[in-house]
This record gives structure tokens, C-alpha cells and sequence, in this order.
């Protein structure tokens, strides 16, 4: 059940209020607990990964220097997001400020665009390692991987400082200032400004283009060549494992592309303000606890090397 905000004073700075989820106290004690322990999760999880891939040397592979990368990339992401909405969920509404508003725009386009380009990378690594198994080691150095991890964080904070200065020398006005989402996306904030967004509406649709159809379509032609790849594989037992290594990297694809492409590329006559913040949540929360539970379940060596360290740490405090 979603409420009115209160009228604000229009003569102090610009701020900005999240619109809650409901008004029934029990309703919001159990979407705090919901979401602290999802956020739990999270960061346990991808904690775990990079923890892993970093003190086993086994694990210390392209692959997997991605993989924990990509994890490190979620705890931020999420953690740019959910302290926040927590603290919005219960009691008064917390006012955000114009510059605060700011920040968390940048910060969460910077890590979601980083997040697209990193599966990106991961697609090239399984392309080389299929398509190019006796050049692997030569092409994926530690230099090239460092690089485009790198270059990958450089484009993203590229784009997204060119986005979030040019909204944020719109005037926004209106008795309200209330954003219709927990956090401060760029379509809801937009949609506050009063002031003639066309250009701004064809600069994120431009921007949703380079993050997210770009690379999907990089994505998309790497798998036409690893599956042309694997289906001359004559074993039965090698085709499988081929596809299982990919599998994961997959389902990570198509729901990180699938949603935001519904937030960010979609015709604004046709998205809905609720919808837009329902899918939200399925990139904020669903995605990054999904990640380290798709990579380890699927993954052997990384089940294994956790096992070790469980075990090993369980021995440690026996003796």
C-alpha cells in the first residue's frame, strides 16, 4: 500500500523523500527483516567467493579472477542501495539531499554499468578458452585480464558521470519531491524535474544502449562461435562439461539484460512507475544473491576450495 508524502517547505534546499512500501507497522517490520537478511546474504555470499578465490591458489585463473571481481562489484552495488532503503523502511522518512540524491545516482550507474561490462569480459574469456584452447594461456595474461577489468570500471564511470551531471543541472520543483522508488534511479528523478527532458530522455536511452544492447550483442555473437565450438567436441562427456561452464555465465546474463533493459530501454508511454520499482528489486537483491549461488552450485573447484577452507578452519579450532 503506497501513501501520499507530506507537503514540504519549498524555501530550504532541494530534497528529496523515497516513496514507502506500506504504512502498517507489521508490514514494515517484515520487509526490513526480508530485505536485512537478503542483504545478509548478499554479502556473505560474494564475500565468500572473493575470499576463496583469493587465498587458493587453484583458483587463481582468469575465470575466476573475474568471477571475484564480479562478486566485489555486487557487495558495492548493493551496498549503495539497501543501507538506505533500510533505514526508509520504518518510521519518518528520511530527507535526502540534492548532492546525496547525486552521489547515489552516480555510484549505482557506475557499478550496474561495470556489472554489464564485466559479464561482457567473462563472455570473451569463455569464448578464448573454447574457441581457443592451446592459445589461452598466451592470450588471457594477467596484464590483458587487469586491463579489462579496468577499462571496464573506466568506461562506467565515464558514461555515468556524464549522466548524472547533465539531470542534475535540471531544476526540480513541485510541492512533493517525492521519488516514486528506494532509490535514486534516474527515470523516477527525471520524472521530478520541471523542466524540458526529451534531450535527457534520448541521452539515458543512448546510455542504455551502450550498456546494456551492446554488450548483450557481444555476448550473444561470442556464444554462436562457443556453441559452434562445442558441438564439434566429439565426446559426450566434454560437450557437457563445455556447456555446464557456460550455463552459469548464461542464466547471470539473461536476468542482469532481461530486467534492466525493462527499466531502462523500454518506451516511457509504456512503463509503469510501480512496475519499474517491482523490477528493481529483482537486479538489486535477486541478481547479486543469485550470482554466488549460481558460480558455487554449478561450480566443482569452487565448492571444493570451500569445502577445504571449512574443513581446514573447523580443524584449525579443534587442536
Amino acid at each position: 500500500m503506497l501513501t501520499k508524502s507530506p507537503v514540504f517547505n519549498q524555501s530550504g534546499p532541494t530534497e528529496f523523500v523515497f516513496r514507502v512500501f506500506t504504512t502498517v507497522p507489521e508490514f514494515q517490520a517484515l520487509l526490513f527483516i526480508l530485505f536485512l537478511l537478503l542483504y545478509l546474504m548478499i554479502l556473505g555470499g560474494n564475500t565468500a567467493i572473493v575470499w576463496v578465490v583469493c587465498t587458493h591458489t587453484s583458483l587463481r585463473t582468469p575465470m575466476y579472477f573475474f568471477l571475484s571481481n564480479l562478486s566485489f562489484l555486487e557487495i558495492c552495488y548493493t551496498s549503495v542501495v539497501v543501507p538506505l532503503m533500510l533505514s526508509n523502511i520504518w518510521g519518518t522518512r528520511k530527507p535526502v539531499p540534492l548532492a546525496g540524491c547525486g552521489a547515489q545516482m552516480f555510484f549505482f550507474v557506475t557499478l550496474g554499468s561495470t556489472d554489464c561490462f564485466l559479464l561482457v569480459v567473462m563472455a570473451y574469456d569463455r569464448y578464448v578458452a573454447i574457441c581457443h584452447p592451446l592459445h589461452y594461456t598466451f592470450i588471457m595474461t594477467q596484464k590483458l585480464c587487469i586491463q579489462m577489468v579496468t577499462g571496464a570500471l573506466g568506461l562506467a564511470l565515464f558514461l555515468s558521470l556524464q549522466l548524472t551531471s547533465l539531470i542534475f543541472t535540471l531544476p526540480f520543483c513541485g510541492h512533493l519531491r517525492e521519488i516514486n522508488h528506494f532509490l535514486c534511479d534516474v527515470p523516477p528523478v527525471l520524472r521530478l524535474a520541471c523542466a524540458d527532458i526529451h534531450v535527457h530522455q534520448a541521452v539515458l536511452y543512448v546510455v542504455g544502449v551502450l550498456v546494456l544492447t551492446v554488450p548483450f550483442l557481444l555476448i550473444c555473437v561470442s556464444y554462436m562461435f562457443i556453441t559452434s565450438a562445442i558441438l564439434r567436441i566429439r565426446s559426450a562427456e566434454g560437450r557437457r562439461r563445455a556447456f555446464s561452464t557456460c550455463s552459469s555465465h548464461l542464466t547471470v546474463v539473461l536476468l542482469q539484460y532481461g530486467c534492466c533493459s525493462l527499466v531502462y530501454l523500454r518506451p516511457r508511454s509504456s512503463t509503469s512507475e510501480d512496475e519499474d520499482r517491482q523490477i528493481a528489486l529483482v537486479y538489486t537483491f535477486v541478481t547479486p544473491l543469485l550470482n554466488p549461488l549460481i558460480y558455487t552450485l554449478r561450480n566443482k573447484d569452487v565448492k571444493g576450495a570451500l569445502r577445504n577452507a571449512i574443513i581446514s578452519k573447523a580443524a584449525s579450532e579443534t587442536n
